[in-house]
């Protein structure tokens, strides 16, 4: 690949911008709220999640650069690990990926569920609701890749376009006067303890996570970009610093025009339209609607980004005799059949086990915990097997080992911190690792199997 034909800091940038920012802006800062003691660690968690992104973003950069392969962020796995560690942090990460395709779909829901039912209030009819359009919506964007990858790629072009214009539109509100009857960030009466702090800051950091996340994917533009020993650590540092000035700037706007005791009350709620109330109470109620209307279709970006992606790993995977040679099978539209079903199928059987956002969204950060983990920790021995490729114009990070321990040890406290939440999430770390064990077990069995034959 000539220089002309690679990425050059501009693109690079933006592709780290859009591979992180997505829907998670629109609901998550209200489970943060929930779980933070005061507006200032509600903050704090926020820019420790950009920061931990920044680590890890780096981290990704440089396996990357090392491992110029397609389809790095799963081969990585296979490279550094066991092959029953490969087969069964692969599938986990499908099923993770599944999982927040389902939970995104039920944020959809939520929003549009107020356009049009706006007087539903028994809040089991409210669920069933939520449940039913979620599932169209991934039943629609099925389709839609069934019909081949052009129809998809143009589909997501005009989604991308509408979720970046919304993401705007939420800053906005910063630079109108608000009413001065809004609530104001109103401080605790009692000071919690040290051990509440850092649990309120584990479980917010477990919605932040969500929300910062896709950053990974850098790994596959190892060898892709122009320069890389230069480009690669200034288009990350950029993007993650234009990410995170976003997102504090957005979460600014919820604070300053909805209130953080207010953000805590919608919380409590079984849908809390935060982006929504915060159009409503600067542009009307008119407003409120229309952008409801808006995030959902936004939402559905990401559910055709995830099916017209994930297929594509299973692919890979396929041609790695990972999985089974079906999941190679193409119609004549060239649409992934079998990989293209088994995930959407994924994602629906996830909606109707948790039905819910929050359970969904711990479960999903479980699974991704230890895929983050293990995939930065692949540097350690990486590093070793590529010695010959330093100072070959490679990309190698500053401060190592330090950045991907802290990377490490963040993803770690996320994983614990769900894990002690058990009552609350319906035992997803429980299911997590069972979910992990099972696939484990599967490969030793297929493995023993395939000797037997």
């Amino acid at each position: 690949m000539t220089p002309k034909n690679k990425l050059g800091l501009f693109d690079f940038t933006l592709i780290v911008v859009s591979l992180v920012i997505g829907m998670g802006i629109f609901r998550t800062p209200a489970n943060v709220a929930k779980e933070s003691p005061t507006p200032l660690i509600f903050f704090v968690i926020w820019l420790a999640g950009g920061l931990v992104a920044l680590c890890g973003a780096l981290t990704y950069a440089e396996i990357g650069s090392r491992l110029p392969v397609m389809g790095g962020y799963y081969k990585v796995f296979s490279y550094a690990y066991h092959p029953s560690i490969a087969f069964a942090i692969n599938c986990i990460i499908l099923v993770s990926n599944a999982a927040s395709g389902a939970a995104v779909a039920l944020v959809g829901s939520e929003y549009i569920t107020g356009v049009i039912m706006p007087g539903i209030t028994d809040p089991g009819t409210i669920q069933i609701v939520h449940t039913i359009i979620a599932l169209v919506a991934i039943i629609i964007f099925y389709a839609v890749n069934m019909l081949g990858l052009r129809l998809s790629a143009k589909t997501q072009v005009i989604l991308t376009i509408i979720k970046i214009t919304l993401i705007l539109l939420l800053i906005a509100p910063i630079f109108f006067a608000v009413d001065p009857s809004t609530p104001s960030a109103a401080m605790p009466a009692i000071s919690p303890g040290l051990r509440e702090y850092v649990k309120a800051f584990g479980l917010g950091l477990v919605a932040v996570s969500f929300t910062y996340g896709g950053y990974q994917q850098t790994i596959n533009f190892g060898f892709e970009v122009n320069k890389p020993d230069r480009y690669i650590p200034r288009g990350i540092f950029m993007g993650i610093f234009i990410i995170i000035t976003l997102y504090l700037a957005i979460n600014y706007a919820y604070v300053h025009v909805i209130g953080f005791e207010n953000m805590k009350i919608e919380a409590q709620k079984a849908a809390p339209n935060i982006a929504a109330i915060m159009a409503s109470k600067i542009f009307g109620v008119n407003a409120e609607r229309i952008l409801s209307a808006f995030l959902f279709l936004s939402v559905l970006a990401y559910i055709n980004a995830l099916l017209l992606s994930n297929p594509r790993v299973m692919y890979a995977m396929s041609d790695d005799k990972i999985l089974p040679a079906a999941f190679q099978k193409k119609n004549n539209r060239g649409a992934l059949v079998v990989a293209l079903t088994v995930f959407a199928v994924l994602a629906a059987v996830s909606v109707f086990w948790a039905r819910k956002f929050d359970k969904l969204l711990s479960f999903s950060i479980f699974l991704d915990s230890f895929g983050m983990v293990l995939s930065a920790g692949s540097i350690f021995v990486i590093r070793k097997r590529t010695a010959h490729l330093n100072g070959t114009g490679i990309f190698s990070m500053k401060l190592y080992p330090w950045l991907t321990l802290i990377f490490m040890a963040a993803y770690s406290f996320v994983a614990i911190s769900i894990a002690l939440d058990y009552k609350n999430n319906d035992n997803a770390a429980l299911v997590g690792s069972s979910v992990l064990a099972f696939f484990i077990a599967i490969y030793f069995i297929a493995k023993a199997l395939k000797k037997t034959s």
